[in-house]
């Protein structure tokens, strides 16, 4: 059995969500990711920020055989990585 840490899981639930790109600094996050705001706010529009990882974090997962690259044609740090099915099964077994 694996077992990962809480920032492992919060970033396998990210990609769950959708593929990872790389950002600015160390920092990976999903394309055109942009600052949203709460709809259930009554009084004044509070900004929801950007989810993102760590390259660290990103690079243990695909270590564990979780995450893995998308485009084979570019350089592992600078191509998209997605969820394999290792990690969509991880994450049914350890909700």
């Amino acid at each position: 059995m694996l077992e990962l840490t809480p920032v492992q899981i919060r970033g396998l639930k990210l990609a769950k969500d959708g593929d990872l790109f790389p950002a600015e600094g160390n920092n990976w996050t999903h394309l055109n990711a942009q600052v949203t705001y709460a709809r259930t706010d009554r009084f004044k529009e509070r900004p929801q920020k950007i989810k993102s990882i760590k390259t660290t974090t990103v690079n243990e997962l695909r270590e564990h055989g979780l995450l893995q690259a998308i485009n084979s044609d570019t350089a592992v740090d600078q191509s998209a990585h997605g969820i394999t099915m290792a990690g969509k099964m991880w994450l049914l077994q350890n909700k």
